[in-house]
Parts: C-alpha cells; structure tokens; sequence
C-alpha cells in the first residue's frame, strides 16, 4: 500500500511513486508534479482568462494597498498607498520630495514640509506661505492643477483600471513566487508589454505588476484588510482657499 499524504490527492502520490522508479538504472522521464496542484486552477488557464480573472478579484474586493513607482507625464513617483472605494492614504515621493495624500470622499489634503511648499519660491511671501502650509493637511481645491493630478494616486478603481492592462499578445511565463505566494506570471508581447503576477493561493489577486515601456514596477498586497479613513483633526488642517503654490 501506498500512504496518502495529507492534502495531496491519490493521483499526485501515485504520480511521485511512479516516478522514484529505476528502470535499468535510467529513471523514468516526464514525471514531473502538476505545478498547479492544491492552486485556485487559474495557472491552468489561457493568459487572457488569468488577466481578466485577476481584474474582476482585484474589483471585489474594497481595499488594498500599493507600493512601488509608476512614471507619468515624464516624472517618476514613488508610492505607498492604502486605498479603498471612500478613498486613500499614503505617502509619495519625487525628485527628492516627499509629501502624504489623504482623500476621504471628494475631498483631497496634501501634507509637506516648508521645504516642499517653498520650492521654486523667489520671495519672502513664498517662505511666508510655505511655514504656514508646512505640517498641515492643506485643502487642495477641487479648481487646482493639483487636484486633478494627485486625486487619481487616491482611487482604487481608476489607478488600477488603468494600471492592470498589459499591452499586445497575452502569454504565460511559467509559476513564480511572490512575498511567499505562489504565482502564475502573464506577459504582454513577452514582456515589452508589461507582466502581471497573479496569486494561485485563495483568490486570484494582483500581487506584481512591471509595466510596459519601463514605467515602473508596482507590488499590491493587503487585499480586503480594512484601514481607518478619516478628515484630519481640524487643528491639523488648513483650507488654503485658493490655488496652491506653484511649487
């Protein structure tokens, strides 16, 4: 008799019997375990299907977190955000700058030092409004070239609308391995269009993305794990009232 591991199905232990065989002293070829045993099934899958299962996961669920860069309008970001369908919390970086971004609802505050708000400044007004702007959750107006730029960085749905896309002629590129996850990797135009690791434990998640063209590399986590969001303190808060700074 053959014992039946835990876990493991009766086909799988026969297979790994068969193939610890010795047959005039060649072992037998072609033996190998399924790779997608005791997986959700999605590497079994055409690489179209995995990417579209993995969008509807990631549309699931109401909250994940982010971290990584992503290049747009010819400058890199830095991100590490917590987001959710009411919105977002997190920190970005760029060109040396760091700044915290918190959206709750339609309403976005942009958090940075004096050295943040002073840049580009040529006067004492400039230093004036940036020690008054430092350290505070300030109001960015809805009318505000800000707003329209760093609100997107907030939205679950439209960053990862826009980012879980690979471009060209879908295929698989074989089971890796993310954060201690199993993962089957989908490629775009075999990686020139971008590649997405998937999960193949419990639900089919986004877990790495490498975006086409080089503009950036992204890894999710925390899918479903809620987070507080909430309006700052209003000591901590300033409403700036019109257009924020230049800088």
């Amino acid at each position: 008799m053959i014992p039946i591991s835990p876990g493991r199905s009766r086909r799988a232990t026969l297979a790994g019997a068969v193939c610890a065989l010795v047959v005039a002293g060649t072992a037998l070829t072609g033996c190998s375990e399924d790779p997608n045993e005791g997986t959700n099934g999605v590497g079994r899958l055409p690489a179209d299907q995995i990417q579209t299962k993995a969008r509807k996961a990631a549309g699931s669920v109401g909250t994940v977190r982010l971290h990584g860069s992503v290049q747009t309008s010819g400058r890199t970001y830095t991100l590490d955000m917590r987001l959710k369908e009411q919105g977002g919390i997190g920190s970005v970086s760029t060109e040396g700058e760091t700044f915290r971004l918190l959206r709750v609802g339609q309403e976005l505050y942009l958090k940075a030092d004096a050295a943040f708000w002073g840049k580009g400044g040529d006067g004492d007004g400039d230093s004036k409004a940036a020690d008054k702007l430092a350290s505070k959750y300030v109001k960015v107006p809805k009318g505000d070239p800000s707003y329209t730029k760093f609100i997107g960085f907030t939205d679950k749905n439209v960053l990862l609308g826009g980012l879980l896309t690979l471009h060209g002629k879908l295929s698989t590129d074989g089971h890796h391995e993310q954060g201690g996850v199993r993962t089957v990797r989908v490629t775009g135009d075999d990686g020139a269009g971008g590649t997405l690791d998937v999960s193949l434990e419990g639900k089919p998640y986004p877990l790495r993305l490498v975006r086409a063209g080089e503009a950036g590399t992204l890894t999710f986590s925390s899918w479903g794990a809620d987070f507080p969001l909430e309006k700052p303190a209003k000591d901590d808060t300033l409403d700036y009232g019109k257009q924020l700074p230049a800088s």
